[in-house]
């Protein structure tokens, strides 16, 4: 989920009838609750765990066909995942839909784009590596786990309701406008600017059996992580101006390189 939304979400004021933010807030809500369902079984269907198709499950086809089914839903929740996130579509999407229920929008299509390929994955099978090692292989579950746990702490500490779409019908709902924009980096983002993909990437990569499938979906998903974050840092240049572009030259992007206490000049 892109990390932009949350310190840049369109200011609006709360307007319309009473009936109309009900149901606007009532929305909004069901999007979170089905995008949190959908993130608990994508966690599930990495790591093959509790859910009733794993991305190792599923109707065996042959390699090429697989690989292109595999592809095209990758590109699919990519193209909607970073094409609604331009500030210019969302110029343009908010002549359509309302502005207090465009983010619960866009997470609701993701969630859905995400539940399409969790369900229509194809498996590839044959074996990449395995780790023999029951020690080994337990600590890169457990890195694996921690991947998530990143994924999930980062969202709350830009804001995980407004980066959900919560927040925005909430404020809609009371009368409250959405406050302006502020750049921040909080904890986690003193030590990488993007702990949100760092998490997804950890997660993705630390498995100690990796099929074929797993290095498709990891490979697609880190290539899409760091066109994303091209096209993110463009866009939180726009917004921002100089305070991201000294924030990029002080923190580094994805590994964890950068002395958090260290002043910028």
């Amino acid at each position: 989920m892109t990390e932009l939304q949350a310190t840049t979400s369109n200011v609006h004021s709360a307007g319309g009838s009473m009936a109309g933010r009900v149901a606007s807030f009532l929305y909004g809500v069901v999007c979170y609750g089905i995008f949190f369902a959908t993130f608990l079984y994508a966690v599930g269907f990495v790591e093959g765990l509790v859910v009733p198709k794993a991305i190792d499950d599923g109707k065996v086809v042959p390699a090429v066909q697989a690989i292109t089914i595999d592809l095209l839903l990758l590109g699919l929740f990519a193209v909607q995942h970073s094409v609604m996130a331009r500030p210019r579509f969302k110029q343009w999407w908010t002549r359509l839909v309302p502005k207090p229920v465009e983010r619960s929008t866009y997470v609701l299509l993701a969630s859905l784009a995400l539940a399409l390929l969790c369900w229509q994955w194809r498996p590839l099978s044959a074996v990449v590596w395995h780790v023999a090692n029951p020690s080994i292989a337990m600590v890169l579950v457990g890195l694996s786990f921690l991947g998530w746990l990143i994924v999930l702490t980062s969202t709350f500490l830009i804001n995980h309701f407004e980066l959900f779409g919560l927040h925005q019908v909430a404020n809609n709902l009371t009368g409250r406008s959405m406050p302006p924009p502020r750049f921040r980096a909080p904890l986690l983002y003193k030590f990488v600017r993007h702990p949100i993909y760092l998490g997804f990437i950890i997660a993705f990569w630390s498995m100690p059996t990796m099929t074929l499938g797993r290095l498709l979906f990891a490979a697609a998903t880190t290539a899409y992580i760091l066109i994303g974050i091209v096209l993110e840092e463009r866009d939180l240049v726009g917004v921002f101006g100089d305070d991201y572009r000294r924030y990029r030259a002080r923190v580094s992007m994805l590994i964890p390189l950068t002395n958090p206490w260290r002043k910028s000049a």
